[in-house]
């Protein structure tokens, strides 16, 4: 047995594939390293830096200290504080053990399924997705179920998720506003979701709300749990809601995501916790204490800055032949239909089949990186993020406007 071959790896790997977005953003940074002139779009990464109060806070909890292992599922502190958004942002009451704070919302996400599936559970997942959904739920041993949408709400119509669910569905996953599309779904939308899941009491929904602060056009964010609870208590209590610092504080790399919900699975997602990573990193939690309990005032600066690029973006796309780019509600994501592009021809003879070879030659001809849709699971359309600079957005679609010229 050689190196290559020992140990022996397992089996469910041959499942999982890698992150693509990580991928096409180590491929961006490896070509910018070699000298080319590469924009990256591909990275759902606020450019704005952390706020200063709460780097402040991070330095006194270093100073104070606070660099010893802390409770698994989080301070008492930071529980305290994330019982108290939730309450005061959403409307929701958690008792304290039925809160988590994990490292990241991404491994929020991971412990509540690998607590809840067994082999052959199925999970249904709205299509576009981000790409992490359906790669967790099968390292759980549990089967993804697609429910499509259409641009430009990509909504899932009730009567699609009542097709969808089978007396395996354990979870229905949500994510609003959305990554990839930017969507944004009202509180009666949610609840017409909601009407449906009452009828399916061993479904339980994992809702996704890490985009929750950055959306626009007067629209006001309801958590699905309290959209629900107007139509089914039951299906509110069944609702797993899941948040964290990420986007909104620009806090990417403190890795402090946080939940509330059923207190059964709550403390089944801390076990599994206590055997994996223990408890997220002391500092990064007296930050998000600090950002979760002093003034905002600095998110509605940013979501004009946000808005502002969206709006350019949108326009810019719209007005190249071939694309097509509804108005995002939320997030700071585009995602338009480059349907108009397929089976055109590079200058170098090479035909475009699908959003893959359009980002692939998005990256060679124009030197930008977006993301292609089938990594989301919707086809043809490719992502844009525009958590950057103006003069970035205004040099990238310029870019892609003079590339998509000469295809032919």
């Amino acid at each position: 047995m050689t190196q290559e071959t020992f140990p022996q790896l397992a089996t469910r790997l041959a499942k999982v594939k890698e992150s693509p977005t990580l991928a096409i953003t180590k491929l961006a940074s490896e070509l910018r390293a070699a000298g080319k002139d590469i924009l990256s779009l591909s990275a759902g990464e606020p450019d704005f830096p952390t706020p200063e109060h709460i780097c402040e806070a991070a330095f006194a909890a270093v100073r104070a200290g606070e660099t010893r292992y802390t409770a698994v599922d989080g301070t008492p502190a930071l529980k305290a504080a994330v019982q108290e958004k939730f309450r005061r942002d959403n409307g929701l009451e958690f008792s304290n053990d039925a809160i988590i704070v994990s490292t990241g919302g991404k491994q929020v996400l991971y412990n509540a399924l690998m607590a809840s599936l067994s082999p052959g559970d199925e999970v249904v997942i709205i299509a576009p997705y981000w790409v992490s959904y359906s790669d967790m739920v099968l390292l759980a041993e549990g089967e993804p179920v697609f429910v499509e949408t259409t641009a430009p709400d990509f909504y899932p119509r009730p009567e699609a998720l009542e097709a969808a669910i089978t007396p395996q569905t354990r979870w229905l996953i949500i994510n609003n506003p959305s990554n990839p599309s930017g969507a944004f779904w009202s509180e009666d939308q949610q609840a017409a979701l909601a009407q449906v899941l009452a009828r399916h009491p061993q479904v339980s929904v994992l809702s996704d709300e890490i985009y929750e602060k950055m959306t626009y056009d007067g629209n006001r964010f309801v958590s699905f749990a309290k959209a629900a609870e107007k139509v089914s208590p039951e299906v509110r209590d069944r609702t797993l809601t899941v948040n964290g610092a990420s986007k909104a504080y620009s806090m990417t790399g403190w890795r402090i995501g946080f939940a509330g919900g059923p207190r059964h699975l709550v403390r089944a997602m801390a076990k599994i916790q206590s055997q994996s990573t223990s408890n997220p990193s002391s500092v990064s939690q007296a930050a998000v204490l600090a950002a979760l309990t002093l003034p905002e005032d600095f998110l509605a600066e940013r979501n004009i800055a946000f808005k502002r690029r969206r709006d350019f973006v949108v326009a810019a796309l719209n007005q190249i032949d071939g694309l097509e780019c509804p108005t995002p509600g939320g997030a700071f994501y585009v995602y338009p239909s480059c349907a108009g592009l397929i089976g055109k021809t590079t200058p170098e003879g090479k035909t475009i089949t699908s959003d893959a070879d359009l980002a692939k030659y998005f990256l060679e001809a124009a030197e930008v990186a977006v993301v292609p849709g089938v990594a989301f699971g919707t086809s043809p359309y490719f992502r844009i993020s525009y958590a950057t600079s103006d003069e970035i957005l205004h040099q990238a679609c310029q870019r892609l406007s003079e590339a998509i010229n000469k295809l032919t």
